[in-house]
């Protein structure tokens, strides 16, 4: 055998031998990992109030839902809180805001919300709807000159239902968490190859767009000629008493904060965590930016179904599936998600959006109109399946309630 095949060979064993000592290095720190909650039922648990009695044994399967998810998941902490027929009728907390210093989940405790943000913010474009400063169809430019000119134009109404052909950030690895906005605009110059051609045509295919939702922030903050977060602030969180809504900030502590944490493994939390390195929101804006509480993301759903905010038809403008030019409905509104859930074994429509925040899901809330029945939950561990925990507990609350009513 030639000397050239020998080395060839001894590297081959070599590489060989190194990835087995990775794989069985991986494996003894998955084994060796415990589990956070050993038992579900010590798991922690508070709330400011006792749930309404009609719902007790909703609310009894909602604690062990919770509870259950905490334990297998190995998630530090979870919130949930339920509104059935326009009133809060449960908020709970489990698990804890901040593990070194056991400090317990109550339900003022506020956690990011990623990407459910694009909610709030399509209520702030609802509201310029209506007074007529903004425009769906008109090119996103008449509000943000700054905007590049692609090959074709791009219209605000395309940039809230993804399908401008704008592309996303990087997840956990986002350009954008190292650098520091005062307005959305000033985002702009970061986007990773925002400059360059669009991904298709608009209008012609559906892609996620972090950095289109930052664009509409910046729209909303022209059209409303103030701050966007001061606009969001007096005319969304506060006239529905969302008192525990507010931006993030990597300059100041916030009261109530939730620690955040981030799976140290294969983006599975069961694996063990580790702190977030420190993050910077601002240039997201209303993409992304926002802290709040399940019990604030279900007075904000309730107060849009109810029409206390907006008027019925800007709602369902909202609310409706865009199309493609080939006619395919996206099954995505305008800052909204629209799927279909199983409640008491019959398909029911769901309207809501979930949150992501480093590429995994932080938060959920989702509404069931043929129920009056809104659910939110939220987590403070990347990864988290707060969508699935979600429809578990509409589902205890439905098989509770009365029948659906049905339009």
């Amino acid at each position: 055998m030639s000397k050239s095949a020998q080395t060839w060979l001894v590297m081959i064993a070599v590489g060989i031998g190194l990835l087995l000592t990775a794989i069985t290095g991986v494996w003894m720190y998955m084994k060796a990992t415990p589990p956070l909650y050993p038992n579900a039922q010590d798991i922690p648990s508070m709330t400011d109030s006792a749930p309404l009695p009609k719902w007790g044994e909703a609310v009894k399967q909602g604690q062990q839902i919770a509870r259950a998810s905490l334990a297998e998941h190995s998630l530090p902490g979870l919130s949930v809180a339920v509104g059935v027929g326009g009133e809060i009728v449960w908020a709970e907390g489990f698990g804890y805001a901040d593990l070194d210093h056991r400090v317990p989940v109550t339900p003022a405790t506020r956690f990011r919300i990623g990407t459910a943000s694009t909610a709030l913010t399509s209520a702030a474009v609802g509201l310029l709807l209506e007074k007529g400063r903004l425009k769906l169809d008109d090119k996103i430019q008449t509000y943000v000159p700054a905007f590049p000119q692609y090959q074709w134009p791009v219209t605000l109404r395309q940039l809230m239902g993804h399908t401008a052909g704008v592309a996303n950030d990087g997840g956990d690895e986002g350009p954008l968490f190292s650098q520091h906005c005062e307005q959305p605009v000033e985002a702009l110059k970061y986007f990773s190859g925002y400059e360059r051609e669009l991904l298709f045509e608009p209008g012609t295919d559906y892609h996620y767009s972090s950095y289109g939702w930052i664009t509409v922030s910046a729209a909303v903050e022209a059209a409303a000629n103030e701050p966007f977060l001061t606009f969001m602030q007096k005319q969304v969180f506060e006239p529905l008493g969302m008192r525990d809504t507010t931006a993030d900030s990597a300059t100041k502590s916030i009261p109530n904060q939730a620690t955040f944490y981030f799976p140290r493994f294969a983006a599975n939390p069961r694996y063990g965590l580790q702190l977030t390195r420190p993050l910077d929101y601002s240039c997201y804006a209303g993409s992304s930016v926002f802290l709040s509480t399940p019990s604030d993301l279900v007075r904000f759903a309730m107060a849009i179904n109810s029409g206390k905010l907006l008027q019925p038809a800007t709602v369902q403008l909202l609310q409706t599936s865009q199309r493609l030019a080939s006619g395919q409905e996206t099954g995505y509104g305008l800052g909204w998600d629209l799927e279909t859930a199983t409640l008491k074994g019959t398909p029911t429509t769901l309207v809501g959006h979930d949150g992501k925040s480093l590429g995994g899901m932080v938060a959920s809330f989702m509404t069931f109109p043929e129920y009056g029945i809104v659910v939110s939950v939220t987590s403070n561990m990347s990864y988290a399946d707060t969508f699935s925990i979600g429809v578990k507990i509409a589902q205890a609350f439905a098989e509770q309630g009365s029948s659906p009513t049905r339009k």
